[in-house]
């Protein structure tokens, strides 16, 4: 199979999944560093698996979102809510538009790249909080990307519609050691354990029949 694709790698279980699950198509994986709590923690386990798949892997600085966008991810480990993505206090996790601004570039670098499709590993339960997850988005951008490259770039979002817990079970059938990547908001030595991603990390994780071996801060 031809390498045809970039991937948006955060080094969280959904991407990490995407990465092992369409490695042979995956020709460059993108990380982008836009000042979040969180995102050293997250790169780290990024290169890692790139490096281990012999895939190339490139960090992108966006620092102006961090300077000029409102978001608990941007403000401090103590910004961050506790509790379930379903909770309301969830939306000032937020960051504006960043699936957009991250697909527009690696939509940007295909083109550059020669490269025909852009895979993001958004899933089913991003669509309560976050808009730039939801179907209709990505059906809008891969039309706008579409439309706005002379090779006609489209999105490849294969979890769109799955649950996390699905994910990591497709990620158990791949071997993924989840505990070789980073989900918890706050960015600490160790996950809370309570945040909106640490609480889905811990349901995904039963639901898929995997033994947790995520150290929390708070257990």
């Amino acid at each position: 199979m031809d390498k045809d694709s970039i991937l948006i790698l955060s080094g969280g279980m959904d991407s990490t999944t995407l990465l092992y699950d369409q490695r042979e198509r995956i020709a460059l994986a993108l990380s982008f560093n836009y000042g979040s709590n969180h995102n050293a923690r997250e790169i780290a386990f990024a290169r890692l698996h790139c490096q281990r798949l012999g895939i190339e892997h490139i960090v992108i600085p966006l620092d102006f979102m961090h300077r000029y966008f409102q978001s608990s991810l941007l403000q401090g480990d103590q910004a961050i809510p506790e509790g379930h993505y379903a909770d309301e206090n969830m939306r000032s996790t937020v960051v504006p538009f960043r699936n957009g601004i991250m697909l527009s570039v690696a939509i940007g670098m295909a083109e550059s790249r020669g490269l025909k499709h852009v895979m993001m590993a958004n899933h089913g339960g991003d669509h309560t909080i976050y808009p730039d997850c939801r179907p209709e988005f990505v059906e809008a951008m891969s039309r706008a990307a579409e439309t706005g490259t002379y090779p006609g770039i489209t999105l490849v979002c294969p979890f769109t519609h799955l649950t996390k817990g699905q994910i990591a079970a497709r990620g158990r059938e791949l071997g993924i050691n989840y505990a070789e990547t980073w989900s918890c908001y706050r960015g600490g030595q160790h996950h809370c354990g309570k945040c909106g991603t640490c609480v889905e990390r811990r349901e995904a994780l039963a639901e898929a029949g995997i033994e947790d071996t995520t150290v929390y801060e708070n257990a």
